[in-house]
């Protein structure tokens, strides 16, 4: 499914394709802070079909306990958090859902990770496969 998305002030735009019901919840430390709730809804976006179409985000570059590095991409003007991918030679882009103009039609998320984090009033269906950490 082709896809495209914005900033909230719109000086970054973008375009990329998912798969329809492959959204993944993220209930980790590092997301909670990020995205200043909860939990973070990610779909992800092979490299080759993501294009920025207007702006260039800010980045930041996170290095996790693995020593593996994610740039996160976010609007400088606004603050909008858009996608996160790999620090070196990225194959997926991991779009934030929450800037994407189709984020109605992209279904339910298909699984949840970092569970053990997860804030005791926050529930998904049943169906949604959890993992307790990264699968």
């Amino acid at each position: 499914m082709k896809v495209d998305g914005q900033c909230h002030c719109g000086a970054i735009a973008y375009e990329a394709e998912v798969q329809e019901g492959s959204i993944s919840v993220c209930h980790c430390n590092d997301c909670q802070i990020h995205s200043g709730s909860a939990f973070r809804a990610n779909i992800s976006a092979p490299a080759a079909s993501f294009r920025l179409l207007r702006g260039t985000p800010n980045t930041y570059i996170k290095t996790a306990a693995s020593g593996a590095r994610r740039v996160l991409a976010f609007c400088g003007h606004c603050g909008t958090p858009v996608y996160a991918c790999a620090a070196e030679a990225p194959t997926a882009y991991s779009l934030r859902v929450g800037t994407l103009n189709q984020r109605h039609e992209l279904g339910s998320p298909m699984r949840q990770i970092w569970t053990q984090r997860r804030l005791p009033w926050v529930t998904l269906p049943d169906d949604v496969a959890a993992f307790h950490g990264q699968p």
